[in-house]
């Protein structure tokens, strides 16, 4: 609904509610005549016009410098986000497990709002919402904010960490409350990801941001980057990244795997192109990674029909241990 005006008050803005008509009810397949206009300054806001008065504000609007066709029908060029991002930006909420139910709903209809009734029409079908997998955790927002207020501040942060437990809710876990030295918030499939200096672990860590709640800004101030190992020049984040595939903490190694060409693409979905073709020998394949030990351990399993790991041996027998375990379990009858 719109806010009621004046009629003094109105004639006042007629220019301003002439562009949010724009902006309503014109792109460059529905353009719209003076007396559309004065229909929708009357229909919308009560506003009595004539076509003097919308020509002179039309030409006032352009002059302003907002991009306004005049040719075969007005029409509003210049938007903040055309449909395409508008969708993309509607979808990205849409599919993201971060949000709850409501902050996605109240989110997508912000978005929405941005858009002309044609683009509403478009999207119309957005739906789903209740049958997505999504975060319980209701200070999500607030938390992601008090973070990145540390970050900007330089400043320690405490907060309490959460685990799900058989009733399906989120409780406390353990060593709480956690009190780390933040440095950036991430995103990693589809989940936002805190990277910090853990003064109980004395390690560079890694933390969902929708298991975490209580979150406070202390008055110390963060170990500084340069003293973390691993980080004493800074954080270069793709790199980082594509070393901590699953977020976990521990150093990165330098890891040969045996793989297929074939498997080129998922290599470079997971690890970037920072890495190297050893040797090739027709469709095998020996490439030199760098990653996190315990998250190559992960992903080896995840593509173990098409991966060998050769080196370091260490993880080579951990991930036959692995595999010698769960073909035991396989192998009982159910």
């Amino acid at each position: 609904m719109k806010a009621a005006l004046t009629p003094a008050g109105s004639k006042r803005m007629a220019a301003i509610l002439i562009l949010e008509i724009l902006r309503q009810y014109s792109d460059d397949e529905h353009r719209l005549t003076q007396q559309d206009i004065i229909h929708y300054l009357k229909k919308d806001y009560d506003l009595e016009c004539d076509r003097r008065t919308v020509r002179n504000n039309l030409q006032l609007l352009q002059d302003a410098g907002y991009d306004i066709s005049m040719e075969d029908g007005y029409c509003l060029f210049s938007r903040d986000f055309d449909d395409a991002e508008l969708r993309m930006l509607i979808d990205s909420v849409l599919f993201s497990k971060i949000l709850s139910k409501k902050q996605a709903k109240t989110l997508i209809d912000k978005l929405k709002s941005q858009g002309n009734i044609y683009f509403n029409a478009k999207v119309s079908h957005v739906s789903g919402l209740s049958d997505m997998q999504r975060s319980d955790n209701k200070q999500l927002l607030y938390c992601l904010d008090a973070i990145n207020d540390a970050i900007d501040r330089n400043r320690k942060i405490s907060f309490i960490h959460n685990h799900y437990e058989t009733d399906f809710r989120l409780h406390p876990g353990a060593n709480n409350p956690y009190i780390v030295s933040p440095y950036q918030v991430v995103a990693n499939n589809s989940r936002y990801y805190l990277i910090c200096w853990d003064e109980h672990y004395e390690d560079l860590c890694y933390y969902r941001i929708d298991r975490i709640t209580d979150v406070e800004i202390l008055a110390d101030r963060r170990k500084p980057m340069r003293l973390v190992p691993g980080l004493e020049k800074g954080l270069d984040l793709p790199k980082h990244m594509a070393e901590h595939v699953y977020m976990f903490r521990g150093e990165s190694v330098p890891i040969r795997l045996k793989t297929k060409k074939s498997m080129m693409g998922e290599l470079i979905d997971w690890f970037g192109k920072d890495f190297r073709i050893m040797e090739t020998d027709g469709d095998d394949m020996i490439v030199r990674i760098v990653c996190n030990e315990t998250s190559a351990f992960y992903w080896s399993l995840q593509y173990g029909m098409y991966v060998e790991v050769l080196e370091p041996a260490a993880l080579r027998e951990k991930i036959t241990a692995a595999l010698k375990e769960i073909s035991a379990r396989y192998d009982k009858d159910v």
